[in-house]
């Protein structure tokens, strides 16, 4: 969830050298189960491993145990395991950032499913504040590493799917327009940002731009991929030329999807 880094204290200290985050990423990833040592080859040199790949490799463990012992105070250092098929790192589910955000998710969710609002939001802000850039960094390197990035961002861009949707449901769509917006940018094919950014423009009285925006997703798509938007959008659209009073209870069209 952003640059790979260890914390200790409350402190989160950088792991120096690339190699060395790529390692620890890797383990991390699989934690607590054993990564084979054919694995982490791929994961450090891709197609290109050094003649001697096995003590390479062993050299690199050894430098992130110092790393780890220099970090961390007591004996949550000593974490990193030999085993006899590769390496593994011994290390509570709650230590991992990504748990911790998991759970958050989780438990907003729930919340949602009750009909707390202000509770699933203040959960959600809680997990996506754990962000602190593009999951893993510059050790997305490796096939393992890279899938699992993946992965995580789409979970991440499903979270703040929600955070918006919860802005909206709270009556405060001109928080969210300028950010939509941009995201819409960024992710120009991830239609429930293109039905928020509608709908909030819609709520805020400014129904030439929601229509804007339905307008410019159907030409990119029908331009780009032959394909005309989704009926669910169709109908939103549909539903702003007609001015449905329901499109400002936030609540019919604003669907979360899981």
């Amino acid at each position: 969830m952003g640059t790979i880094a260890v914390g200790s204290g409350g402190t989160f200290h950088a792991v120096p050298g690339l190699r060395q985050r790529c390692l620890l990423a890797s383990l991390l990833i699989q934690a607590p189960a054993v990564v084979p040592v054919s694995t982490l080859y791929s994961e450090l040199w891709g197609e290109n491993p050094p003649a001697t790949v096995e003590n390479a490799l062993q050299a690199h463990v050894s430098r992130l145990r110092r790393t780890l012992v220099q970090l961390v105070d007591g004996p949550a250092a000593d974490v990193l395991r030999t085993r006899a098929s590769g390496y593994s790192l011994d290390v509570e589910p709650e230590d991992i950032d990504l748990n911790r955000f998991r759970g958050y998710i989780r438990r907003s969710r729930r919340a949602m499913e009750g009909e707390d609002l202000p509770a699933a939001q203040e959960l959600l802000e809680q997990g996506l504040g754990l962000w602190q850039g593009a999951p893993l960094g510059d050790a997305a390197v490796g096939p393992l590493c890279q899938s699992a990035a993946t992965e995580w961002e789409e979970e991440y861009l499903s979270a703040r799917e929600d955070a918006f949707w919860l802005r909206i449901r709270a009556g405060e769509p001109m928080r969210v327009v300028g950010e939509l917006k941009r995201m819409s940018i960024a992710h120009p094919w991830r239609e429930r940002i293109t039905e928020l950014l509608m709908v909030a423009l819609y709520q805020c009285g400014r129904q030439a731009e929601a229509v804007g925006v339905y307008n410019a997703a159907r030409l990119r798509l029908v331009d780009e991929l032959g394909m005309e938007p989704s009926p669910k959008l169709r109908q939103l659209f549909r539903q702003m030329l007609n001015q449905d009073p329901g499109l400002h209870r936030s609540t019919a069209l604003l669907r979360r999807t899981a």
